[in-house]
């Protein structure tokens, strides 16, 4: 059997259009890549961006999971500060008893937003990051209907519903603490890659080393989420990945915006910094024809020992979109 390969979709906000039609085209994608075989679909949650809309995962999840039949649908993540953790549980529960057996909760300690918006979400929410291992440990006790510890304050807590299936539950990080956190509860882990270039090597080691079994998890998965853009040609991946590091440059500002066209990003006048920083990011991106991308791809996931490789995927235009996971689709032989 092949690398398993899911889809990261953050409903990025598209110049020219409202930013409802991001969320439309999440479900239209996760329609799209069940018919192409991909393994999971995950949605992302951001709060005060211009740039990627999707800030309630657990509502787009419930829309994607009732109008698809296959494909493993969840969160990377929820973003756990903000939330009581028994609440998340319930969501989850209600959410599973719609589709058992294809949900994952993707749990984050990240804020997905500045410190402003954490603060409007959740004025305790400092005190709920200190307490993110804890409150993970609850929540997968609470979906899977196993029993807290006695001295649990909610330890006679039991949440409804309370299907015959349980969530799968993931630890998403960008560094070494959340591959920690994962490890110590017998969970899988996936590293953010698209967000931290490094630290993904020491993650893995530290997420290996320290595994603890579970029952669901007796051996440890490790997942990566990059970012990746496939097209039929190499000229045509570099022309469509222009959207991309134009989103990275103005991310390197402190500019949050919509995606523009390729067109409008290739043209846009740079300084001589600004434009080796440009052409740098095409060089080094997981771009190129399906064969390119793909054996690129491969090679980054063989030097890490994946278990699994999540695709993140940002372009103007949707059918772009849609035509790279086509192409590796093809490239890594997903079964359709």
């Amino acid at each position: 059997m092949g690398l398993p390969l899911s889809v990261l979709d953050q409903s990025p906000a598209l110049l020219g259009f409202t930013e409802d039609v991001a969320i439309r085209q999440t479900v239209e994608m996760a329609q799209h890549c069940e018919r192409l075989g991909y393994n999971r679909f995950w949605v992302s949650e951001h709060h005060g961006s211009q740039s990627i809309v999707g800030s309630a995962p657990e509502i787009l999840i419930t829309a994607i999971a009732v109008q698809t039949q296959r494909i493993r649908v969840g969160s990377a993540g929820v973003m756990l500060p903000h939330y009581a953790p028994l609440k998340v549980a319930e969501q989850f529960s209600v959410i599973e008893s719609l589709a058992p057996g294809r949900i994952d909760l993707g749990l984050g300690r990240a804020p997905g937003g500045d410190g402003r918006m954490s603060h409007a979400l959740n004025p305790l929410g400092d005190q709920a990051v200190e307490r993110f291992p804890a409150n993970v440990r609850d929540i997968v006790a609470w979906t899977s209907g196993r029993p807290l510890p006695d001295n649990h304050p909610y330890a006679s807590i039991r949440v409804s519903p309370h299907p015959p299936t349980a969530p799968e539950v993931f630890v998403l990080g960008s560094s070494d603490y959340g591959a920690q956190v994962a490890a110590y509860l017998g969970l899988p882990f996936c590293f953010a890659s698209f967000i931290s270039e490094r630290g993904a090597e020491q993650a893995f080691e530290l997420y290996r080393r320290y595994y603890q079994p579970s029952e669901r998890h007796p051996k440890p998965h490790a997942n990566a989420c990059v970012f990746a853009l496939a097209a039929d040609t190499n000229e045509r991946a570099r022309e469509v990945f222009a959207t991309r590091a134009k989103a990275r440059l103005n991310r390197d500002r402190g500019i949050r915006m919509p995606l523009v066209p390729w067109q409008e990003a290739l043209a846009e006048p740079r300084s001589v910094a600004e434009q080796i920083r440009f052409d740098g990011l095409a060089e080094t991106a997981f771009i190129g024809d399906g064969a390119t991308c793909a054996g690129k791809l491969r090679a980054f996931a063989q030097s890490l020992d994946l278990d699994e490789l999540t695709i993140l995927t940002h372009a103007y235009d949707i059918e772009d979109r849609k035509r790279s996971f086509e192409v590796l689709a093809g490239a890594f032989g997903l079964m359709a």
